[in-house]
């Protein structure tokens, strides 16, 4: 396993380089499965924890069903200084009544101060801890102003209740304001942001504010000196929720195009060459790239785990990087 550093500028501290995602623990996946891949990850040297307040409704689950078992796991192994935890707010349902969807009406909370204070002190209980390694707001909301979001988060943060705080799903330039924002105020600023982003990438699309794009790479590679703090990223379905290795997986919208079908033959062909896997080397491609981000992972079983973590030290030459972006 390797490591980097995260930060805002006041608070830092080390996570590895692949995050285990926990979505589906204990409601898809069940929670002997999820010890031991929790297990596993923690005996590989993993140490970032990732989890919301709104998995898995879409599943039979209450919304906190990851955060629970996350607590459960934490006081049985007796290891919360060993690990970093990571949990997200702001787009569990407002209406209990109604669906949460990704399309309007999404029935999102949102991220007002109100919001933000319960929801992070609810997930300290339902985790079983006394603080929050990151806190993300998990959708941006337009409907509240910026300086009420950065606010709360940076209150949180002078009680000792969060460490770095983030955002997720967002557009670049409201993550600029934010950031400015929080200068304004003299508090922390966002030190994370959490996006779609693996090799295959989608059409461009008015509205589509869930990508990784280029710009926000760049932004995030020119943080971390005088003047500005540092901005890392964070990637979630980095291997396109098996996509690269199931033919009968479906693309997501916006990925199936001629574009991906190339970049998933390549992935295959330069996977046959290292004697690595497809997931493999697209991991690696994260990892290793001109702008480095940290995957978020989230294997159903120890074999899927096992071979996620082969990623960690898996090199690309220059030569296989570069037939890879040309793609």
């Amino acid at each position: 396993m390797r490591y980097r550093t995260i930060g805002d500028g006041r608070t830092s501290f080390d996570v590895s380089t692949l995050c285990l995602g926990t979505m589906n623990m204990g409601t898809r996946v069940d929670e002997d499965t999820s010890f031991a891949i929790l297990d596993r990850y923690l005996e590989a040297g993993g140490t970032f924890l990732d989890t919301a307040n709104n998995y898995s409704y879409w599943a039979g689950g209450h919304g906190r069903d990851s955060e629970d078992l996350l607590g459960r796991w934490l006081a049985s192994r007796g290891v919360r200084d060993d690990v970093r935890i990571a949990t997200k707010l702001g787009a569990a349902k407002k209406d209990p009544a109604l669906p949460l969807q990704n399309v309007e009406p999404t029935n999102f909370q949102g991220l007002g101060a109100d919001v933000i204070g319960y929801e992070a002190h609810e997930s300290l209980r339902h985790l079983g801890i006394d603080h929050i390694d990151v806190l993300y707001g998990h959708v941006d909301d337009y409907d509240t102003a910026i300086a009420e979001t950065v606010g709360a988060f940076g209150k949180l943060q002078a009680e000792g209740v969060v460490g770095i705080t983030g955002i997720s799903n967002v557009a670049l330039w409201r993550v600029v304001e934010a950031r400015e924002e929080a200068q304004r105020q003299g508090i922390a600023p966002y030190g994370l942001v959490q996006q779609n982003f693996t090799y295959a990438y989608p059409t461009p699309e008015p509205g589509r504010h869930n990508w990784a794009s280029y710009e926000l790479l760049d932004y995030a590679a020119s943080t971390g000196v005088d003047g500005r703090p540092p901005l890392a990223v964070t990637a979630y379905s980095p291997i396109l929720q098996g996509a690269y290795v199931r033919r009968d997986k479906p693309l997501w919208d916006g990925f199936d195009h001629p574009t991906t079908r190339e970049r998933i033959r390549l992935l295959h062909e330069v996977a046959g060459e290292l004697g690595a896997t497809p997931n493999q080397v697209a991991l690696a491609w994260l990892l290793g790239g001109e702008h480095p981000v940290v995957p978020i992972i989230g294997p159903s079983t120890l074999e899927q785990l096992d071979e996620l973590l082969g990623a960690a030290d898996l090199e690309l030459d220059a030569e296989l990087r570069a037939r890879l972006d040309a793609a």
